[in-house]
Formats: C-alpha cells, sequence, structure tokens
C-alpha cells in the first residue's frame, strides 16, 4: 500500500494500520524526514516492510519516481490511498491569489490525479497488474464549501469527489476499486497549518455528535474499503463527519 501525506495525521495512522494488516507500506512525506521515519519504525515493529518516500505532489516528476521507488523496494502495488493535501490559512475568496489557489489545487487536486494516474498504470489487469483499490481522502468541506474558512481547500476537495465517481467507472471491469473517504472535523495538525489550532473544539458543538473524529477512525474506514470486506462498493463517497 501506498499513502501519500503518511508522516503525520490520517495518513499515518492509516499506514499503521497496513502494517498490522500485512501490507509493506510505502509512506510518502514531502518534507518531515523525522515524522515519516517514525511511521516507517511503527510499521516494522508491527511485522511490516516499509520505506519512507519523499515526494511533492505538485510536481509530476517527483510523484513518478516516488511510484518507481515503490516498485522497486515494494514489489507489486495492489492499493494506493490518495491522502497529500494543503491548506492555507483562513481567508475569503475576495482575498485569495492566484499564487494561493495555483499551490492549493497543484497538490490537492492535479496531484491527486497524477497518483491515480500512476495506481492505474500498475494495478490494472489489462496493463499487467493484479488488480487493486484506491481510496482518495476528500473532504466534508466538499459538501458544506467552508465559506469565511477556506473555499479554495473545499473546491480541491469537490474536484476529488468528481474524480472518484468518474474514475471508479473507467476501472470497474479492470480490477480496480475506486472511493472517498470524505473527513469531518478531525483532531489532527492540518488546523494548525490553517491557523486554527484549536479548531475542533471551537466547533465541535456544531457536530451532532458533539466532539470531533479521531485519525484512526478516519483510518479505520480507509482500510475497509481497501480490503476484499468491501469487494462490491466502488464509486463511494464516504463521510467520516459525525453527522455533519
Amino acid at each position: 500500500m501506498l499513502i501519500t501525506g503518511a508522516s503525520r495525521g490520517i495518513g499515518a495512522a492509516t499506514a499503521r494500520k497496513a502494517a498490522a494488516a500485512g501490507y509493506a507500506v510505502g509512506v510518502g512525506f514531502r518534507q518531515n524526514e523525522d515524522a515519516a521515519t517514525e511511521v516507517v519504525a511503527a510499521c516494522e515493529a508491527a511485522g511490516s516492510t516499509a520505506v519512507a518516500l519523499q515526494v511533492d505532489c505538485s510536481n509530476e516528476a517527483s510523484i513518478m519516481a516516488m511510484f518507481e521507488r515503490c516498485d522497486s523496494e515494494l514489489g507489486q502495488l495492489t492499493s494506493m490511498v490518495n491522502n497529500a493535501g494543503i491548506i492555507h490559512p483562513v481567508a475569503r475568496v475576495e482575498d485569495l491569489t492566484a499564487e494561493r489557489l495555483h499551490e492549493v489545487f497543484s497538490v490537492n487536486a492535479i496531484g491527486a490525479f497524477l497518483c491515480a494516474r500512476e495506481a492505474v498504470r500498475r494495478m490494472a489487469t489489462d496493463r499487467g497488474g493484479v488488480g487493486g483499490t484506491i481510496v482518495n481522502v476528500g473532504s466534508a468541506a466538499a459538501y458544506l464549501g467552508s465559506g469565511n474558512e477556506f473555499v479554495d481547500y473545499a473546491a480541491t476537495k469537490g474536484a476529488v469527489d468528481t474524480m472518484t465517481l468518474g474514475l471508479a467507472k473507467e476501472v470497474a471491469d479492470r480490477g480496480i476499486r475506486v472511493n472517498c473517504v470524505r473527513p469531518g472535523l478531525i483532531d489532527t495538525t492540518i488546523h494548525a497549518d490553517a491557523g486554527v489550532p484549536n479548531r475542533v473544539e471551537l466547533l465541535q458543538g456544531n457536530i451532532p455528535m458533539q466532539r470531533g473524529g479521531s485519525a484512526d477512525e478516519v483510518a479505520d474506514l480507509i482500510m475497509y474499503l481497501a480490503s476484499d470486506q468491501s469487494s462490491y462498493i466502488t464509486g463511494a463517497l464516504m463521510n467520516v463527519s459525525g453527522g455533519r
């Protein structure tokens, strides 16, 4: 299983669970090599083979290099988790810059497309693969819109939703299932990237379940969608949002 954005949060939780389930794990990371190395160590402690793979998901050559290393060091790819994503500080649309928009779309939308492309090229049965799964990590922001916070981020996750639906149809008869997990308010460090480190505490009263979720709760659904337990599920957009 190859997981982008796996040095922290949902990606790291998924990597640990994948290792426990017997997968060899590719731990994709952008900058924090120390954190990625810790995740690799946790995977190895669970008896798995794991490797840290530096990648800039806004760069096609970097994405392709990650997949090539995964091929050579971990073998046949059977599951891809498209989890890498960035978010900028809270801002209204009227204050967004072209630079910010290009950056967030390059990583969250275009990068997700390119990673899915490379996964299909390796897993599709008509291209010599053995089939597999792609799980895209979207966001509840895609249907909430995130007005007054980060509409740009929400829009990239809307693109991920649409890509999931279309790609699932393209590869359903080629041995690949494609689904999307849409986390809501989850207690991870991404909120600090948005300039609101206590966002879960501030907003949990708006959630029907009256609490934020955990990275492990999202990772459990990702692992279900990657497993044979979900063998008749493809093209699904599944919320992990406490009812919000």
